[in-house]
């Protein structure tokens, strides 16, 4: 007696998968992501960095587990084409003075019409250069920290300049390691869905792009056995249960928590510098976790000689997100 054929689509949006698409001006990230919602079939999809309705590129939408990566896509410097166009004319060097002045930690008080609080806030410019000079717009590459306002950034480098400015058109076309060259429209989403529909999953499963492709950029930390057991059930990570760290990371950095095979345990928040973990006695050096595994996969070990990590704890609840 045959069982049901395989749905490699269906296990992909069990096991969490997230889209690239590509956002094209007029409708908002949330329209957008409902109508992928939508084709896909699923209930519930979120996407990682709100694009204005006037703004065009890459915007990343997860469903399933994957939502529970969005504050680590988050995490993630975006990369931005930026058309931006001076109220008056600027001597080139005085505009290459100031565009590396505004290379590096920068303050910004994010726009009135915006889905934030309105704080005074400090924001990194990776990397901000000269595309093309055709006065009075200036084509220009950032990279910045997520949460940066672009617009506001070409607001301030007009009145850096003494003349004014204003963006223009603003396309992103990176996001951490994806680029727009990975990105697809909905038209192309579309043909996918009807293409399995017609028996042929492979087009759309080519979309929906494993977990593993997000939390890999992450430091890991292998945890041990008894550790792996506590986090599946909700518990932090104490050093004690820590089997190795795949890369230095510092306080505040989202990490990957990963059994000894290698398999996704958790997400968490670091509390220590890494160098820091091994002199840290009590508490938990990851918290705000987001389990991923299935507990039934990891019995209980309460008792077990297994490290501090191992007993049980009322969980944390997950940090809010905006």
């Amino acid at each position: 007696m045959s069982g049901a054929p395989p749905d490699p689509v269906g296990e992909r949006l069990r096991a969490g998968a997230f889209l690239l698409l590509d956002k094209p001006r007029g409708p908002s990230s949330h329209q957008v992501t409902a109508w992928a919602r939508d084709l896909l079939g699923v209930e519930v999809a979120g996407h990682a960095g709100t694009l204005d309705p006037n703004v065009s590129g890459l915007l990343w939408v997860g469903v399933g587990p994957a939502l529970k990566l969005l504050p680590l896509v988050l995490d993630l410097p975006k990369r931005y084409i930026a058309s931006v166009v001076l109220h008056g004319e600027v001597p080139d060097r005085e505009r290459d003075r100031v565009l590396a002045e505004f290379t590096g930690p920068i303050f910004q008080t994010p726009p009135v019409r915006s889905a934030v609080k309105r704080e005074r806030r400090v924001r990194t410019i990776h990397r901000l250069t000269l595309v093309e000079a055709d006065p009075p717009r200036l084509l220009l590459d950032v990279v910045a920290d997520s949460g940066t306002y672009v617009r506001t950034l070409a607001v301030d480098l007009g009145e850096a300049l003494g003349v004014g400015g204003h963006l223009e058109e603003l396309r992103r076309v990176g996001n951490g390691p994806f680029a727009e060259r990975s990105a697809v429209p909905l038209t192309v989403l579309a043909d996918a869905v009807a293409a399995r529909a017609a028996g042929d999953p492979a087009p759309l499963l080519a979309l929906l792009h494993p977990i593993e492709e997000v939390w890999k950029e992450f430091p890991a930390i292998v945890v041990r056995d008894g550790a792996a057991s506590a986090l599946a059930h909700g518990a932090g990570l104490a050093s004690g249960g820590i089997a190795s760290v795949s890369r230095p990371f510092a306080r505040g950095a989202h990490v990957a928590l990963v059994d000894r095979t290698g398999a996704l345990v958790a997400t968490g928040v670091a509390r220590q510098d890494s160098r820091d973990l091994a002199s840290v006695r009590h508490g938990w050096v990851v918290g705000d976790t987001r389990v991923f595994a299935d507990p039934s996969r990891y019995p209980p070990r309460w008792g077990a000689a297994t490290g501090r990590a191992a007993r049980p704890v009322t969980p944390e609840p997950p940090r809010s997100e905006r």
